[in-house]
C-alpha cells in the first residue's frame, strides 16, 4: 500500500494551502471535497511542478456513509493514509433558534462526527507510518460564540477531542495536532455570512501562511497551534477576561 496524506476539504482556501505545502515536502496526497473539477485542478497544478499527481476522491462528508465509502475507495487505489488533515467544515452565521435547524445538524456531521471518524479510522496505517492527524479548529474553540452558537461549539469539540488524541495516540508514535487560525479571507466567510470588522485586519494571515504554521507544528510534534501572533495574544488575555464580557463582544461582532 502507498502512503499517502489525506486532506479533506482540499478544494479551496486553507485545504489547498495545505495540500500544497504537504506536496511541497514530498508527501504523495489524496485531495477530498465535493467540487470534482476544483480538486482536480489542484491536483494538475501540483503536477506541473514535478510532485506526483495527487489522488482525487470527490466525495461529500456530510453524508454518513463517506467515511467507510472513501476509506474502500483509497484501498482499491492502493493507498493508506499516514497522515489525516480533517480541514472540512463551514459555519453559518445567525441566531442558533433562528437558522434552518437541519443546516446547523449538517455541519454538526461535517466539523465533528466526520473528522471523529477520519481521525480514529486510519489509526493502525498512522501507526504503521509513525505519521499524524492535523485537525483544523479555530480560534473560535476558546469562547462561546453567541450568534454562531453551534460553530463555535462544533470548533471547541476539535479542540478537545485532538488534544486529547495528541496524548492518547502519543504512544503509538502518532502526533496530533489542532491548529486553530483566526481570520483568514476564504470562501469560508461567503458560505458562513461573516463579515469581518475593519480591525480583525490586523491580526488577519494569508490561506499558505496558516498552511505553513500547522504543517510545522505537526512536524514538530505540537499539541495545539495558533496560528500568528495577534491571535496567541487574543487568545491568552480570553483567560482572563469574563467569559460575559467575551460572549457580549462576540454577540456584538457575530450580529453586525
Amino acid at each position: 500500500m502507498k502512503a499517502v496524506a489525506l486532506v479533506t476539504g482540499a478544494s479551496a482556501g486553507i485545504g489547498a494551502d495545505l495540500a500544497r505545502v504537504f506536496a511541497g515536502h514530498d508527501h504523495e496526497l489524496a485531495l477530498v471535497a465535493r467540487r470534482e473539477d476544483r480538486l482536480n485542478a489542484l491536483a494538475d497544478e501540483i503536477a506541473a511542478t514535478g510532485r506526483p499527481r495527487p489522488a482525487v476522491l470527490a466525495l461529500d462528508l456530510e453524508r454518513r456513509e463517506a467515511a467507510a465509502n472513501l476509506a474502500a475507495e483509497l484501498a482499491a487505489r492502493g493507498l493508506e493514509p499516514s497522515y489525516v488533515v480533517n480541514n472540512a467544515g463551514f459555519g453559518l452565521c445567525g441566531r442558533a433558534a433562528e437558522l434552518d435547524r437541519d443546516e446547523q445538524l449538517a455541519m454538526i456531521d461535517l466539523n465533528i462526527r466526520a473528522l471523529t471518524d477520519l481521525s480514529l479510522r486510519f489509526v493502525d496505517s498512522l501507526t504503521r507510518h509513525r505519521g499524524g492527524i492535523l485537525n483544523v479548529a479555530s480560534v473560535a474553540a476558546f469562547l462561546p460564540g453567541p450568534g454562531m452558537a453551534v460553530y463555535y461549539a462544533s470548533k471547541a469539540y476539535v479542540l478537545s477531542f485532538s488534544e486529547a488524541l495528541h496524548r492518547e495516540l502519543a504512544g503509538r508514535g502518532i502526533r496530533v495536532t489542532a491548529l486553530c487560525p483566526g481570520p483568514v479571507e476564504t470562501e469560508f466567510q461567503a458560505r458562513s455570512g461573516i463579515r469581518l470588522p475593519t480591525a480583525a485586519k490586523l491580526i488577519e494571515l494569508p490561506a499558505l501562511q496558516v498552511a505553513q504554521i500547522g504543517y510545522d507544528a505537526l512536524m514538530r510534534g505540537q499539541r495545539v497551534a495558533i496560528a500568528g501572533g495577534g491571535n496567541k495574544i487574543a487568545v491568552a488575555l480570553m483567560r482572563f477576561m469574563p467569559k460575559a464580557l467575551l460572549m457580549g463582544a462576540v454577540d456584538r461582532r457575530n450580529g453586525d
